[in-house]
């Protein structure tokens, strides 16, 4: 009797075990996202006679700056696995009555949690999302605060920004 008693108890304390254990082993998983930037390929206009460029040369020059800088600038919590570099495309546009060339890079990244996907989504540049890795995502009250308060205060520093201009 009192073997099967502590067999009964003991499966519950396992299990309990293994909960804490793939709760800590989701929160150590990476996020796996793909993110889009189209870079808008202003055009200069010519010094004297010389030296300026179309809309297709400088979206292409941005977008090669900006490629560089996600390569090369460490960001903690964040690795960039691959850079895709898609077709240039151009939008006319009514306002200035000029055609836009727009640059657009896709950047694979490795994320250790969701609020380091907030410095992204925040650019000017910024066009799509599409969460590769995990499939479903849970979090609790605590995350959620965090990373809603996170967004707040990226936003309120993005509309100081604008103010200041």
């Amino acid at each position: 009797m009192y073997i099967s008693q502590i067999d009964t108890r003991r499966p519950e304390t396992v299990a309990t075990k293994d909960v804490e254990k793939t709760e800590k082993s989701e929160q150590l998983e990476k996020i796996k996202v793909k993110i889009r930037f189209d870079y808008r390929g202003t055009p200069r206009p010519a010094r004297f006679f010389f030296g300026g460029k179309g809309t297709k040369e400088v979206a292409e020059e941005r977008r090669e700056q900006q490629a560089t800088m996600w390569r090369n600038v460490p960001l903690q919590g964040i690795q960039v696995e691959d850079i895709i570099y898609l077709d240039l495309y151009t939008v006319y546009e009514s306002l200035d009555e000029t055609e836009i060339t727009y640059a657009p890079i896709e950047l694979l990244i490795s994320l250790d949690s969701l609020e380091d996907c907030l410095q992204f989504i925040s650019r000017p540049e910024f066009r799509r999302l599409q969460v590769l890795e995990p499939a479903r995502v849970s979090l609790t009250s605590r995350e959620l605060e965090r990373i809603l308060y996170k967004f707040s205060e990226t936003l309120q520093q993005k509309l100081h920004e604008q103010e200041e201009l």
